[in-house]
């Protein structure tokens, strides 16, 4: 038997033992602390089915959310959220929402279907609005099937000069309101949103792990995730007897996540079932806009917005995942050695996180480079040793 079999094995038999004492005299841990059993991660470059990059729409002043006049429409902006998109996308459609619907007129286009766009569209109908949906791309094709899916409401959102001060109290309440929403997916069929575990792994203590694979950045990101701190599970550091993971130091939270297939599919039913209407069509100026018989368009076209709006103030962030083949038994997250698993229905995530916000910064390529991904799932292949 090997040694992940008979760490396995005595977690298994730990987890059964509800009202026992053993287990907490053996771990430290109260009883209910301990870790299930944690499935084993099939991490083997062979399984990679799928390698996707995405590029994400960094603003250093924060998303662009102001309105301005073309002609006799009124365009109100919703891009630029950077890492942040899916996040925050119920939050900013609200504060959106309060700016088309000023001066009365309920019926909008919202131009894009990514994860702004489609958000806004849905909570347009929600608010009594006709909405029609406008946009090249069908929610497959976007950017935004390509992120993570990750609740990271201040993942590169802004930098924090430029930000100001104001902003972090706009930021608060988009997600807040962003998280309350998200309440109401929970449960769902499908498991379009779910909490999940997420152990943090290291094999030095964790500031010399930190130090190594997440130096500090050139740029002040802004991090303003200490102002929802009541909203977020605290960390728990975990003793590295209860788990299986061949390391040291071992912390444990949980995570707000979006199985981006089946929340997408849960979002566009909403929207065909209160009525919207969606029309593939492809805009090559902000005149076009004028063409439309809406008068109110809020755009969502994310990095999009940097050609059709001439926006030089979008930077991009590159970002790549490769996807292993999905196991329903993996319920749990990790992150070790500047790599990020996670688990969902439609594959299970591995990122390379190395380098920390300044990691793909300025960098719009969007071909695939293999040898990252093969990298990445050798990091995590060494969590599951497959010795005798």
């Amino acid at each position: 038997m090997s040694v992940l079999d008979r760490r396995l094995a005595l977690l298994g038999g730990l987890a059964g033992l509800s009202a026992c004492a053993a287990p907490s005299k053996l771990s430290g841990l109260p009883t209910f602390d301990l870790p299930p059993r944690l499935a084993p991660v099939r991490a083997d470059p062979r399984r990679l089915f799928d390698i996707t990059v995405c590029t994400r729409p960094f603003r250093a002043a924060g998303p662009r959310l102001d309105t301005e006049m073309l002609g006799d429409t009124l365009v109100v902006h919703n891009y630029g959220h950077g890492g942040s998109g899916w996040s925050l996308s119920w939050g900013s459609a609200t504060v959106v929402l309060e700016k088309a619907l000023a001066r009365g007129d309920k019926n909008l286009a919202v131009i894009g279907c990514g994860a702004l766009g489609l958000t806004t569209a849905v909570l347009s109908l929600k608010m009594g609005c006709s909405v029609t949906l406008y946009a090249k791309d069908l929610l497959a094709q976007t950017r935004s099937v390509r992120a993570t899916g990750s609740w990271t409401p201040d993942s590169r959102i802004a930098l924090t000069e430029p930000a100001g001060p104001a902003f972090a109290d706009l930021w608060e309440r988009m997600a807040r309101i962003s998280w309350k929403t998200y309440r109401s997916y929970l449960g769902m069929a499908g498991k379009p949103v779910e909490f999940g575990d997420r152990y943090n792994l290291a094999d030095v203590p964790f500031d010399q792990s930190n130090a190594k694979y997440f130096p500090p950045a050139s740029l002040s990101f802004a991090h303003y995730g200490s102002r929802i701190a009541d909203l977020m599970p605290s960390v728990q550091t975990v003793p590295a007897n209860t788990t299986p993971f061949p390391v040291p130091y071992v912390r444990r939270t949980e995570n707000l996540q979006f199985n981006i297939a089946s929340y997408g599919q849960t979002l566009l039913g909403q929207f065909y079932a209160m009525g919207g209407r969606m029309e593939v069509r492809e805009f090559h100026a902000p005149s076009d806009f004028t063409q439309l018989k809406q008068k109110v368009v809020i755009n969502c076209t994310g990095y999009g917005a940097r050609a059709l709006w001439k926006d030089e103030s979008l930077v991009p962030v590159r970002g790549q995942i490769g996807w292993l083949i999905p196991q329903p038994e993996v319920t749990y997250g990790v992150n070790y050695r500047g790599v990020q698993m996670l688990p969902r229905s439609d594959g299970i995530v591995i990122q390379m996180l190395e380098g920390g916000d300044m990691r793909g910064y300025n960098d719009a390529s969007e071909v695939v480079d293999r040898a990252e991904a093969v990298e990445a799932v050798s990091r995590i292949a060494a969590l599951y040793p497959r010795g005798a």
